[in-house]
């Protein structure tokens, strides 16, 4: 037994670093979007287009990745991505050097591929690593709470970098996190070399490509499961991401302090996500889900019904130089930023719902999930346009029939279909591809 801990151990540290990182490159996207703004005088939608171009990516590698996950398994997998990954911050940092918005959007796009390989093989190596689906959900969701430093940290440093000045807010101030994002990477580059990782899915040399996409695509609670995770995903960063537009647009509110904002929605995330996975074992994982798209639901109505009032809140943040303190915002934005806390358990609750059992087809339908993740770039691309045309509090209708959809999935849309008697083979559209 002691044996079998210890060799369960250094992988799952290994997936926890993982998810640090790809939240802190994925989380650059959000301040950028404010800097953007201001360094090339853009409207509301143009300003997302690197966080679109982020997760767009996601929609064109998910699918290789699961078949690399397959092919070469999670360690090869996961040090090209930090290989891709060491690549595309690069040439943002270049953009930052020679002004070129559009070669900031190719590094968003090249960190997009490095992001969604990673998340390819993060996931399923921690569901494999638990004993039970409610034990690798609990992994997940402690995977998450790293995966929420990271993404706290990034708003926080770089609205720290941009400063009060909106005439010196430029992709180049922003270096700093860049070179911390290259350190991150070449580090674990390093560590993971050298490391022995379990390869549950890898299969043989010989075998054929997976042919099994058809079939999963078949199976109603994974079908309706990327659905979920697509709107999922476009609402946990659109909601941090258009708040900052809010703050800083609207409200006027200098970036540093709007970063400091942003940065307690993530930290909030992190509390829950802890929270998450210390009674993952004991909650089945369609109630957790059910339980936290009903709260976002209400939060949001909340935000959208006092966006106006001038009632203001001391907020505790998380400030760049490490130390807690107050900050006074409307009570709207209040509600807002407590979402963080029901967003923080529903990707691990998703990711769970969708992949019961899948046996061995769990890398291949990994990459396929994966490939759902690009809302989180198109949604708030969405929302933004609405904004333009509108207003940020009309454009959070948009989030309230996302979240209402998610409701649905936990409560009926998860549930897998009961086999089909004319099946003459006994399988089923729920059953294991294993």
């Amino acid at each position: 037994m002691k044996k079998t801990a210890i060799n369960r151990t250094f992988p799952i540290a290994m997936m926890f670093a993982l998810f640090f990182i790809i939240a802190f490159v994925t989380g650059l996207q959000n301040p950028m979007g404010v800097i953007i703004k201001a360094q090339f005088q853009t409207s509301h939608l143009l300003s997302q287009l690197g966080n679109l171009a982020n997760f767009i990516a996601y929609a064109f590698m998910g699918i290789p990745a699961g078949w690399m996950l397959g092919r070469i398994g999670y360690k090869r997998t996961s040090l090209t991505a930090i290989a891709v990954g060491v690549l595309g911050v690069a040439i943002m940092w270049l953009a930052g050097r020679s002004g070129l918005y559009g070669l900031y959007l190719a590094g968003a796009f090249v960190s997009g591929f490095s992001m969604c390989m990673l998340n390819t093989v993060v996931n399923p190596m921690l569901k494999t690593l638990g004993r039970n689906e409610r034990q690798g959900n609990q992994l997940i969701q402690f995977g998450g709470a790293f995966n929420s430093v990271g993404a706290t940290l990034a708003p926080v440093l770089v609205g720290y970098l941009m400063g009060s000045n909106e005439a010196l807010r430029t992709i180049d101030r922003a270096n700093p996190a860049l070179y911390i994002a290259l350190g991150i990477f070449a580090a674990t580059f390093i560590v993971l070399a050298f490391s022995k990782i379990p390869e549950p899915h890898l299969q043989p040399a010989s075998a054929e490509r997976p042919a099994a996409t058809p079939r999963l695509l078949g199976i109603r609670h994974f079908l309706l499961g990327l659905i979920a995770i697509f709107l999922y995903v476009g609402t946990e960063v659109g909601i941090p991401n258009i708040a900052n537009l809010y703050m800083t647009q609207e409200l006027h509110m200098d970036a540093s302090v709007a970063g400091t904002i942003v940065g307690t929605y993530w930290l909030l995330m992190l509390v829950g996500r802890l929270v998450g996975g210390a009674v993952g074992n004991r909650i089945a994982v369609h109630t957790m889900l059910a339980s936290t798209a009903t709260l976002r639901l209400l939060l949001v109505g909340l935000f959208m019904l006092f966006s106006r009032t001038s009632v203001t809140v001391d907020l505790p943040v998380f400030r760049s130089d490490l130390s807690f303190g107050t900050e006074p915002i409307r009570l709207g934005l209040v509600f807002l930023i407590l979402c963080g806390l029901a967003t923080s358990v529903m990707w691990g609750s998703i990711f769970s719902l969708a992949t019961a059992g899948l046996g061995q087809a769990t890398a291949q339908a990994s990459g396929i999930f994966m490939t759902m993740v690009c809302g989180g770039g198109i949604l708030p691309a969405v929302q933004a346009w609405i904004a333009d045309k509108t207003s940020f509090t009309a454009s959070f209708v948009l989030v309230l029939c996302c979240l209402g959809y998610l409701l649905y999935y936990a409560l009926r849309g998860s549930r897998p279909a009961a086999p089909r008697l004319s099946d003459q083979k006994g399988r089923s559209s729920a059953g294991s591809l294993a």
